[in-house]
């Protein structure tokens, strides 16, 4: 690899971090407009699935695909049901209730989540650098806990949408479990592709099925805001990540992904006006190390 090509997967990989730190932003400023979660949720899927189609198309133009067995379908309905539908429903929920630099510190533990995972479905143990990992994350999520709590929010909805965000995390944690082992067999390209689209279906019916069709007219910043979540929050954050792992390789791409909850924390300040206290700095360098910590080779 060139080192042109080098700068341009360093580029995409920091880029697709900041459009996916954005989305709990342009969230939180969507939802003063009265937007509820399943409405806005139905906006950025339906914004989005045209680009995932494309997606499958052109990976099936490509190269000749493996034709789908039915343990395939129902690995692919798994991974939609997990991954985008029931982990983004979660978590737009989540963010009714909490502030974008404590959703992001939360979502940002699932690494430590497959670990565990994996020693509860898989059998495999637990190492002491994976324990410290896990008890770092936990410890720094506390101390953003205990930021919210003390700017005196309602505590009742500091402890739900912590809930809610957390088990966005699970859900996430198990799809990257079922990920792993659909892209070894059918490309990554062509899983992203079906369990998206089976997502973006699936959202679409949730909001057809509980709320009337006249709510997907919505007033136009709530629009904009659906656009750039679509756009710059999924479908090009999606596309420059796996840029960068074909250009730089997972690994690398995996640690710049922590600039995540630095990026939410300083967003959020920024444009939110959610404050930053010494509590959250300190949970937020706790997570982030131990998420470095668990994807670090022995």
């Amino acid at each position: 690899m060139s080192q042109s090509g080098n700068r341009l997967g360093l580029t995409f990989a920091v880029l697709g971090a900041v459009g996916f730190s954005f989305k709990a932003i342009l969230i939180k400023l969507a939802y003063p407009y009265g937007v509820d979660a399943v409405t806005l949720l139905a906006l950025r899927m339906g914004l989005s699935l045209p680009f995932f189609l494309a997606l499958g198309w052109a990976d099936r133009r490509r190269r000749q695909p493996v034709p789908l067995t039915g343990r395939d379908w129902g690995l692919m309905l798994g991974l939609g049901v997990t991954g985008y539908y029931l982990a983004s429903y979660l978590d737009f929920l989540g963010l009714q209730y909490i502030s974008a630099a404590l959703e992001r510190l939360i979502l940002f533990a699932y690494p430590t989540l497959v670990v565990l995972f994996s020693a509860l479905f898989l059998g495999k143990p637990i190492t002491r650098r994976a324990a410290g990992s896990i008890a770092l994350c936990y410890a720094g999520i506390a101390l953003a806990v205990a930021h919210d709590l003390d700017l005196g929010g309602d505590a009742h909805e500091v402890w739900l949408g912590g809930a809610l965000v957390f088990g966005s995390a699970v859900s996430y944690a198990l799809y990257l479990m079922g990920n792993g082992q659909a892209v070894g067999r059918l490309g990554a390209a062509r899983v992203t592709a079906a369990a998206s689209t089976i997502a973006c279906v699936l959202c679409l019916v949730h909001f057809a099925a509980t709320r009337p069709l006249g709510l997907l007219v919505q007033p136009a910043p709530v629009m904009g805001l659906a656009v750039a979540m679509a756009l710059f929050s999924t479908v090009l954050p999606v596309w420059m990540v796996s840029e960068a792992i074909r250009r730089l390789g997972a690994g690398p791409v995996s640690l710049i992904g922590t600039l995540g909850p630095v990026v939410t924390l300083f967003l959020g300040w920024l444009i939110l006006a959610e404050p930053i206290g010494v509590y959250q700095l300190v949970g937020g360098a706790l997570v982030i190390a131990g998420v470095l910590l668990v994807g670090s080779k022995r």
